[in-house]
């Protein structure tokens, strides 16, 4: 029974889509990058669970494994001729995670997957403190992606699309649809564009709700 994220992958990638011993070699190759990556992370995040694991990745635990398998697909797709394992590696945490990840886009090194079941992260242009939970949705307007700045949390079932661009120190709540739309910082979103509510607070309340361990 695996017991590790890099055991668990190689398993999983084997039974589901077949891969050669190679592709095996890499991930061996591959997989102390993501872990380190993923590591950073956590030590970011203030959530317990994600701080109890200061030394290894818990494949069991489906946020931080999604986040495992994003990193990995990353540095597969970096590696010369490990397109396709890159493009197994996405469709794996698809499949398990029920998330969109691919391999191309760039997500920040400081991110927390927050019950990521059924979002979509498009080709934005993230900043680090970036979060997310489940439904979410960022995508594009006409090929136009949004620009997203720090410390910018999308609350369940939010939506960022096209020529927005995200200020620092923003909460997006539940249900809130922004197209084309500009919020500054330090804002609490609500509502559809192009009638969005929008609320600025103080540094201090952004502070007291951090979901990070630093700034």
């Amino acid at each position: 029974m695996p017991n590790t994220a890099l055991q668990m992958v190689t398993h999983q990638l084997k039974t589901f889509f077949g891969i050669t011993n190679d592709d095996t070699a890499t991930l061996g190759q591959l997989s102390p990058t993501a872990v380190e990556r993923c590591l950073f992370a956590f030590q970011q995040i203030n959530n317990k669970y994600y701080q109890q694991n200061t030394s290894s990745v818990n494949p069991l635990h489906s946020s931080q494994y999604a986040m495992f398998l994003y990193f990995l697909s990353k540095e597969a797709s970096k590696t010369a001729g490990m397109s396709t394992l890159a493009d197994k590696i996405y469709y794996l945490n698809k499949s398990l995670n029920n998330c969109e990840l691919y391999h191309a886009i760039e997500l920040p090194d400081i991110m927390y997957f927050d019950h990521p079941l059924g979002s979509i992260m498009g080709r934005a242009q993230y900043s680090n403190y970036f979060s997310f939970q489940q439904g979410c949705c960022v995508g594009n307007n006409h090929s136009i992606y949004p620009t997203i700045g720090q410390r910018v949390h999308m609350f369940a079932n939010s939506t960022i699309i096209g020529q927005s661009t995200i200020g620092n120190r923003v909460f997006i709540s539940a249900n809130t649809y922004i197209k084309d739309q500009n919020i500054p910082d330090n804002s609490i979103v609500f509502g559809t564009s192009p009638n969005l509510e929008i609320i600025t607070k103080p540094d201090e309340y952004f502070d007291a709700r951090n979901l990070f361990t630093s700034d």
